[in-house]
């Protein structure tokens, strides 16, 4: 009889990717089909992320719905993996007797094993170590075509900010060979991507080895564009200080590579940087961002920031308000600071009140909403060149697509072929969160 599977996936796109590959290897291995809901399905996976605060309590509550669909059935298996998984550990079915498997980031390879080991003995399974790049070794490429793919190739970070998890959880960096990286991209390139988006938790500190060599990611993304049906190139995330000269130069000669970088700033203050660890300050940040736009001079940033850091001053604040107000950010993501356990900022005395924090974050919320709504005003009237992506999730009767600078576009159109094509789209209007178009004849 086919077993049902339900994921449900916390955080990042690598989180993404590795959801994805969890159903690969359970369809493959062990016959599992989705489930459309939870309560049909036979194992319940929770892939988590900690880079927020109280990321372990919304992993307990998400616990405690599922205990109840398991009480009206006791075969029904839960998982838990991903960075919480990995930060907790044994502790998380101490707290949740519910919880049948613990798996962390680097031995979801593991998870058919794991799950056949609990059905048959009824002993809970715990997996949290870090055998590098074991994983990819047992992942099959299982494409279906969608226009666009995540394809990770390196995990880990060895940057150590005094704020972030990451390092604890994801275990130090490791970079996948190029050969087999672009292996997996053919294959996807195969069955119909037009789009790959490379990941990292660092990703621009990719070094994996070309031909028995140490590589880039310049050069991985060289050949990516040269893949038959490969028409355009991301990667996410990208670190400062690891930004080198031949990913800049890059944008010149690959046309594939989208005119769109994510690039966190974290705080325009050089004293709060250096609190961070984030190994630049706000010059060499400035003259980067400057750098790849004298190259790629339609180029579009996003960014990351943490808003009330231990000891922001004002006159710090100030100095992210002028690095947003000069660099212009298109779009960007933005949070409260909140302390992770096992690092060192945890530690720092937090001496900005929640209410200073919450009126910072309103201020620098407020400016970043303003300068994407004029960044998107600014396209009405042009036309850009869209990959069709599907149909759009608030209205079936329209498609959506992506620029090449990165912004969401709708248009009115039932033609469910135009899905994974490069479409001309006239841009009429500019919303909030998306712009809208029609067809270019």
């Amino acid at each position: 009889m086919t077993k049902k599977l339900f994921i449900k996936t916390h955080g990042c796109q690598m989180n993404e990717y590795d959801s994805a590959k969890m159903f690969d290897l359970l369809e493959e291995k062990e016959s599992f089909e989705l489930a459309e809901t939870e309560e049909e399905a036979d194992l319940l996976i929770l892939n988590t992320c900690s880079i927020r605060e109280k990321a372990q309590e919304k992993v307990f509550h998400q616990i405690g719905r599922w205990r109840k669909i398991k009480e009206k059935n006791p075969n029904l298996k839960i998982a838990i993996g991903g960075c919480v998984a990995s930060q907790e550990g044994e502790n998380i079915i101490k707290r949740a007797p519910a919880v049948d498997i613990v798996f962390g980031p680097q031995t979801l390879h593991k998870l058919p094993d794991l799950y056949n080991e609990k059905s048959k003995t009824d002993i809970n399974q715990i997996d949290i170590s870090f055998p590098k790049l074991e994983k990819f070794n047992h992942l099959s490429v299982h494409g279906t075509g969608e226009p666009s793919a995540f394809v990770s190739i390196i995990e880990g970070c060895n940057k150590y900010c005094s704020f972030c998890v990451v390092p604890k959880t994801r275990g130090h960096e490791v970079s996948r060979t190029i050969e087999d990286i672009i292996n997996e991209i053919s294959a996807l390139a195969d069955k119909g991507t037009k789009e790959i988006h490379l990941l990292g938790q660092n990703v621009n500190n990719f070094k994996g080895t070309y031909k028995g060599e140490k590589s880039s990611l310049a050069k991985l993304i060289e050949l990516t564009s040269k893949i038959e049906n490969i028409e355009r190139i991301r990667y996410t995330t990208s670190h400062p200080h690891e930004f080198k000269d031949d990913l800049v130069e890059i944008y010149d000669s690959v046309p594939e590579l989208v005119s769109h970088v994510h690039l966190p700033v974290q705080s325009g203050s050089d004293r709060i940087l250096k609190l961070m660890r984030r190994r630049y300050n706000v010059e060499k940040y400035l003259d980067l961002v400057q750098r790849i736009r004298n190259v790629r001079p339609d180029m579009s940033f996003s960014s990351d920031f943490i808003v009330g850091f231990p000891g922001e001053t004002k006159d710090d604040f100030m100095g992210t308000m002028d690095v947003i107000n000069e660099v212009r950010f298109d779009e960007s993501f933005s949070f409260i600071y909140s302390p992770r356990p096992n690092t060192t900022a945890s530690d720092m005395p937090d001496d900005v009140s929640n209410e200073e924090k919450k009126e910072r974050l309103s201020i620098l919320q407020n400016r970043l909403s303003q300068l994407s709504f004029g960044y998107s005003r600014k396209k009405v009237g042009t036309i850009q060149n869209c990959l069709i992506y599907g149909q759009s999730k608030r209205d079936p009767g329209q498609l959506q697509g992506r620029t090449i600078c990165n912004r969401v576009v709708n248009f009115p159109s039932n033609n469910i072929d135009l899905v994974g094509q490069l479409i001309n789209i006239k841009i009429n209007e500019a919303l909030p969160n998306c712009l809208r178009g029609n067809l270019q004849n």
